[in-house]
């Protein structure tokens, strides 16, 4: 899985916390196909905790709630910003 903390054309997002994916798409390239791969901010795990908008919104509100703790924390980026992190966050599609 390569990351990017850039927008490009191509991004992909984390439907929980916002980071960034690149053009890697943890609901596979058709977008209906669950990885079950880990998002190294937020610690969801794609097809499991955030299959429904209801999941979605409970795993974020937990995360947040825990103080939005980095599940890989050598990953995080040093000049991480988790409210422009969520901003990427589509809520169109999460209720």
């Amino acid at each position: 899985m390569t990351h990017t903390d850039k927008r490009t054309e191509v991004n992909n997002f984390c439907s929980i916390c916002g980071y960034p994916l690149g053009n890697y798409n943890p609901w596979g390239g058709d977008g209906k196909t669950p990885t079950y791969d880990i998002c190294p901010c937020c610690g969801v795990e794609w097809g499991n905790e955030d299959y429904t908008s209801e999941s979605r919104t409970e795993y974020r509100n937990k995360w947040l709630a825990d103080g939005a703790k980095w599940f890989e924390p050598q990953e995080k980026p040093v000049n991480w910003n988790l409210e422009e992190q969520l901003k990427n966050i589509d809520h169109e599609t999460d209720g």
